[in-house]
């Protein structure tokens, strides 16, 4: 019997939805961000996904930018006091963090999946010159 030909969905279209990269239907978490061991519909084994700091890096970066350039505006135009500060932008970045890292980890799973990426090897022996008398 053949195996099933799958549709994968597009990395982003499963990261967003936090779907298995391969059917776009089985779930791809079990907790928060632990990724499930395998997909529930399809039965693709997780354990090639290794996203480690990538999504946080990602989450980080585009989150803090976004926040704190709404923060200086703001200060800026209004000159508001500083508690004003403490109880809007703190709590937008750990909510836009919070609300955004589960996604991104989804999508760089996804990427992964898709782009068949593995861990780097190296193929030579470790000798770029082609010297005959160091051979």
């Amino acid at each position: 019997m053949a195996d099933p030909v799958y549709n994968s969905p597009p990395p982003v279209i499963s990261g967003l939805r936090c779907r298995c990269p391969r059917c776009g239907e089985g779930k791809l978490f079990q907790g928060f961000l632990t990724l499930a061991p395998a997909c529930d519909r399809c039965g693709l084994s997780y354990a090639f996904a290794d996203p480690a700091d990538g999504p946080a890096f990602f989450v980080m970066s585009g989150v803090g930018i976004i926040v704190i350039g709404v923060f200086a505006w703001v200060e800026i135009a209004y000159r508001p006091p500083i508690w004003v500060h403490f109880v809007t932008v703190f709590p937008a970045l750990i909510a836009a963090c919070l609300g955004t890292l589960r996604p991104v980890k989804a999508w760089l799973v996804a990427s992964q999946y898709i782009h068949k990426a593995e861990e780097g090897r190296f193929e030579s022996v470790g000798r770029h010159d082609r010297d005959s008398r160091r051979l």
